[in-house]
């Protein structure tokens, strides 16, 4: 049996802000209402929900004109972190998405660490480029070299 909710965010993999779908009640119920990507979908909630679209329209544009902002300076920024280095040029640390947002907070660029797309942490010398999420649909690269400290 599926539950109708209306979306007040987008969500990956599932709509966009306004729309009505169906889902699994327990992932409606414990999830998406309980954070607020969604509300049940009542008569009063779908007769609301031509009102709702625009505004939360206006919030989604907000957001991602906010979020390509943020992109055009994570795209033009290149971040160098400097790790101990043993033999064979191995490191004796990593490089994980913390330490990328730690370094882009002090870039004055204030992200959460779990919107870097880091598959693992980074054991070894040398260029990378890793995707941030900002937004549903904006994305930003950055690129970062890690390099060998002085003992």
């Amino acid at each position: 049996m599926a539950m109708q909710v209306i979306l007040t965010q987008d969500v990956d993999n599932l709509g966009k802000a306004g729309e009505l779908v169906s889902v699994r009640p327990g992932y409606g119920r414990n999830y998406l209402v309980p954070r607020g990507f969604a509300v049940s979908a009542t008569v009063r909630n779908k007769n609301r929900l031509d009102h709702d679209k625009a505004v939360i329209e206006r919030r989604v544009a907000k957001e991602r004109a906010g979020a390509n902002e943020i992109a055009a300076k994570i795209n033009a920024m290149t971040l160098q972190f400097e790790r101990m280095v043993g033999e064979d040029e191995k490191l004796f640390g990593s490089v994980t998405n913390r330490d990328i947002a730690d370094q882009l907070k002090k870039a004055n660029v204030d992200i959460d660490h779990r919107t870097i797309e880091l598959d693992q942490a980074v054991k070894a010398l040398g260029k990378y480029e890793v995707t941030i999420r900002l937004a549903a649909g904006v994305n930003a690269q950055l690129k970062f070299w890690v390099v060998g400290k002085d003992k």
